[in-house]
């Protein structure tokens, strides 16, 4: 068990790190932010829109944001299979948080850089 599993071992409730760890990594915000941007898109559009993101990690990050209820997945019954993918009313809720933690970065990122620096080399 590596350091990050015996910590969500220690706190599995723990609501912040639990969301944090789902869409804190590099593919979760991308695939939201395309799908906001987007609306409705099939597998192969949200490819395209992220074109650094492998086909295994488009598809295991949407599983994962499916199955957090905050990416909704419709299958069509047609010759070739069509899926769409969307933003359900969770994503959707959850984006102005995201944006306000954006706009934050945004705003102090300059004065972070240059503390970063002068830890370094104090």
């Amino acid at each position: 068990m590596n350091r990050t599993e015996a910590r969500n071992s220690l706190f599995p409730n723990c609501p912040i790190r639990n969301v944090l760890s789902r869409i804190g990594d590099k593919w979760s915000l991308l695939v939201l932010f395309t799908l906001e941007t987007n609306s409705t898109q099939r597998f192969k559009e949200l490819q395209r829109n992220i074109p650094d993101i492998s086909q295994k990690m488009l598809t295991t990050t949407l599983k994962m944001l499916e199955a957090d209820g905050l990416v909704l997945r419709e299958a069509f019954p047609e010759i070739p299979p069509r899926v769409e993918y969307t933003l359900s009313d969770k994503g959707k809720s959850l984006l102005p948080h995201i944006d306000s933690l954006l706009a934050w970065a945004m705003e102090n990122m300059d004065d972070i850089v240059e503390q970063r620096k002068r830890y370094l080399f104090k």
